[in-house]
């Protein structure tokens, strides 16, 4: 994989003419100014070089100071939060939790960011520009509170050689969704039959920790019929039947493998990064966790690194194409900030094409480039590494919805309080009906979003 250079982001950014990509002057050489900017620590050792080269270029160019702090996802997460509620705040922070920027959109102690999107608008993949897009509860306005730096999508991650020793051939993975999943309970027994008693065929995250089971409760819902549980407008569909019925099949699809034992049974106390290290212990053949993080933590063990397959999201049953729910992250600056104008200014040169571009290589292509023109010419994202080119054509090149919080931040609170999780615990332990387990979550979902009213234009 190609790393990040110096010169390249210079190029990016100072090669204006030359390029003639880049012409509006985001770099004003005026009095020296200090921006204070909190960013997600990587995950990878390269998303941190990556980011402080191109501090250290844009301080170069610009002559203004980027006193940054990288903070480990989880501490940073706590550590916004703090600072809104406080109000002494940042002047920009990278985005550390999903539900961060719906929920302050929501409360106005955001700045709408709209004019910097606009000028990088026609670039944008419509995936990332409707994942920043919130409602504002005091200005009763959607707006752009959150720039758009990195996408990632939810693909599978599989053990080939797991499946080969269990007998099976990943070139005969089944094209539908039930099918595709189905294929995978074999190859554990075949696995079990030669020894192998501690493998499982899955490693679903059905716990209450974290944004992984919310994601995979959607992702099964979407894929039996359920992608309107709520809608653009913001307006919850739990008195849809249809949807109704996706969310009791994604719990008994979810559910049922771990009452018949093709689940480790520590699932259900799993943490975000306990599935990823479940997997690289051979623990499953089969995960679903976002991004390649599952992959680029074995990029320098070759030989494991080559045999995990990166799956993008099968068909429906039906054999039509799912969509993909996407996750945005990027900057905001929060309402407060005392350099509003040097945040903006580094804002709009990181999200110069070529700046970016180089700059998310540079993580090793974790995170996908959200503007498809670099994704279809840089082959970097769809021709050199099998893991990019899954992550990459599942985030940008084919359906897609952002994630629910989009439409409303009411499902911030939903998820909160892990309702889909709380209906999975009630199948698995307590021995509840599936649909009965799903009412309970429809109502409190229902009591939660009529906290959330969102006015129509």
């Amino acid at each position: 994989m190609a790393n990040l250079t110096r010169r390249s982001l210079l190029y990016g950014s100072l090669g204006v003419a030359a390029a003639g990509a880049l012409t509006r002057p985001h770099i004003a050489n005026a009095a020296a100014t200090t921006a204070e900017v909190w960013w997600n620590q990587g995950f990878v050792p390269e998303e941190d070089v990556a980011f402080r080269a191109m501090v250290a270029d844009y301080e170069k160019a610009s002559g203004n100071k980027i006193d940054h702090s990288l903070v480990p996802n989880a501490p940073l997460r706590q550590k916004e939060v703090s600072a809104i509620t406080s109000g002494v705040v940042p002047d920009l922070m990278e985005v550390a939790y999903l539900p961060f920027t719906p929920l302050n959109a929501w409360d106005d102690k955001l700045l709408d960011l709209g004019d910097i999107v606009e000028r990088e608008k026609l670039r944008y993949s419509p995936i990332a520009l409707s994942s920043c897009y919130h409602y504002n509860n005091t200005t009763k306005r959607r707006g752009y509170y959150m720039v758009p730096m990195k996408l990632a999508a939810w693909p599978f991650h599989i053990w080939k050689s797991l499946v080969e020793k269990g007998g099976s051939k990943i070139s005969d993975l089944p094209k539908t969704w039930d099918a595709f999943l189905d294929f995978f309970k074999p190859v554990q027994h075949n696995l079990r039959a030669q020894g192998m008693r501690n493998v499982y065929a899955y490693g679903f995250q059905v716990t209450g920790n974290g944004f992984d089971p919310i994601m995979t409760f959607n992702h099964f819902m979407i894929a039996y019929g359920g992608k309107d549980f709520i809608t653009p407008d913001g307006k919850l569909h739990t008195d849809d039947p249809k949807v109704r019925e996706a969310a009791v099949k994604a719990l008994v699809k979810l559910t049922t493998p771990f009452k018949e034992g093709y689940m480790p049974p520590a699932v259900i106390g799993w943490n975000d990064v306990d599935d990823n290290n479940a997997f690289h212990a051979k623990l499953m053949v089969l995960d679903f966790d976002g991004s390649i993080s599952t992959e680029l933590a074995l990029h320098d063990k070759k030989e494991e690194y080559d045999d995990i397959v990166t799956h993008g999201l099968p068909l429906d049953n039906d054999g039509k194409p799912l969509p993909a729910q996407v996750v945005g992250f990027g900057p905001v600056i929060p309402k407060g900030a005392k350099n509003v104008a040097a945040a903006k200014e580094f804002i709009n040169y990181m999200i110069e094409p070529k700046v970016l571009n180089e700059y998310l290589k540079g993580g090793l292509g974790r995170f996908a480039v959200p503007m498809p023109d670099f994704a279809k010419s840089d082959p970097f994202w769809l021709k050199e590494d099998p893991h990019c080119t899954a992550h990459t054509q599942q985030t940008l090149l084919g359906p897609t919805l952002p994630i629910y919080e989009a439409y409303n931040p009411a499902i911030a609170q939903v998820d909160a309080e892990h309702l889909f999780s709380v209906a999975e615990f009630d199948v698995m332990k307590n021995g509840m009906a599936p649909e009965a387990a799903i009412d309970k979550a429809f109502k409190r979902a229902e009591e939660i979003f009529a906290k959330y009213p969102i006015a129509q234009s």
